[in-house]
């Protein structure tokens, strides 16, 4: 069932050029459930961007696929700036490279417009495991080729393809456990059942913090202030891996470019209010903004990427 969220505008600007107004609703389709945190992102987004555009902003869930239904909705939309797709690492980098009838081209079919936020990753180890630092973490696994086990919320996900990439970048091996969501697989490697975890900094932390998981490496380009004995990947010379997971907002392709560069200069705007960026934070994702041109190469580098963990896991779904 779609749920829908409005957030009335209380600006007078619209924008020049189009055939708008304050009773047509600008809509965001978040591809995936409501209580995520790319729902969270957007719904967070929706009031001060209503106030930044002068019209409504509305956040229709559309979940199901891996993002593929609600990205497809998006791609078949009237390119006239009324509709946006929040778009994410899974939707525009893994899904291409796993699925091989994907209903939507994640560049012919979209316009980017910019980043929203980035969120920084984290490999965890469940507490028995008899490692602290990432170096006796390869120690271990190198002495216990096909023994360690690591979860992912499914076949196909960033966590997977995020374990693949740990597994391509260190020469080890360990043994994909894939589960029906990140809950559960959260859930069992906090209990012991599986060891190792590639996940967001904010799933993970809590237990981190409570010393059920061991944070090994983040992804991010510095050492985080809740993290702050963890070292980034790159600090590991895994350059790589180093990448954080990230949301941001697509339009349908056709829609022009003066229209793009409005939202993306009232997305910025919101992002900058300190109330937004605090919100965010509290979520463990950090405001962003970028230019269309800059998040269209984002877009096309992690889509190459993922193809290459891909190829090297043979991960293909149908």
């Amino acid at each position: 069932m779609l749920r829908r969220h409005l957030i009335a505008a209380t600006a007078s600007s619209v924008l020049p050029g189009l055939a708008w107004s304050q009773a047509r609703p600008l809509k965001l389709v978040v591809p995936f459930p409501p209580g995520g945190a790319t729902d969270i992102t957007a719904r967070v987004l929706a009031e001060p961007l209503a106030r930044m555009l002068g019209q409504p902003v509305i956040v229709e869930n559309r979940g199901g696929a891996g993002g593929s239904i609600g990205m497809t909705e998006v791609s078949r939309a009237a390119p006239d700036g009324l509709t946006l797709g929040v778009a994410t690492l899974s939707t525009h980098g893994v899904n291409p490279a796993v699925y091989a009838k994907l209903p939507y081209d994640p560049v012919r079919d979209f316009v980017a417009v910019t980043e929203l936020v980035k969120a920084p990753g984290v490999v965890v180890v469940n507490a028995a495991m008899p490692v602290r630092t990432y170096a006796e973490l390869i120690a271990y696994l190198k002495a216990n080729p096909g023994k360690v086990t690591y979860a992912s919320p499914g076949n196909g996900t960033i966590g997977h393809m995020w374990g693949e990439l740990f597994k391509s970048t260190t020469n080890t091996f360990m043994v994909h456990i894939p589960y029906r969501g990140s809950g559960p697989a959260l859930n069992d490697v906090v209990a012991g059942q599986v060891q190792v975890y590639f996940d967001q900094v904010a799933s993970s932390l809590p237990f981190i913090q409570s010393g059920k998981l061991r944070a090994i490496a983040v992804s991010w380009n510095k050492r985080l202030d809740v993290l702050p004995t963890t070292p980034t990947y790159a600090e590991l010379s895994l350059f790589s891996n180093n990448d954080p997971s990230w949301f941001g907002l697509v339009a349908p392709a056709g829609t022009p470019a003066a229209v793009v560069n409005r939202i993306q200069q009232s997305v910025v705007k919101a992002l900058q209010e300190p109330a937004v960026r605090a919100r965010l934070a509290g979520q463990g994702l950090f405001a962003s903004g970028s230019l269309p041109d800059e998040f269209g190469a984002q877009i096309k580098k992690e889509i190459d990427k993922m193809q290459r963990i891909a190829r090297f896991a043979k991960i293909s779904l149908d």
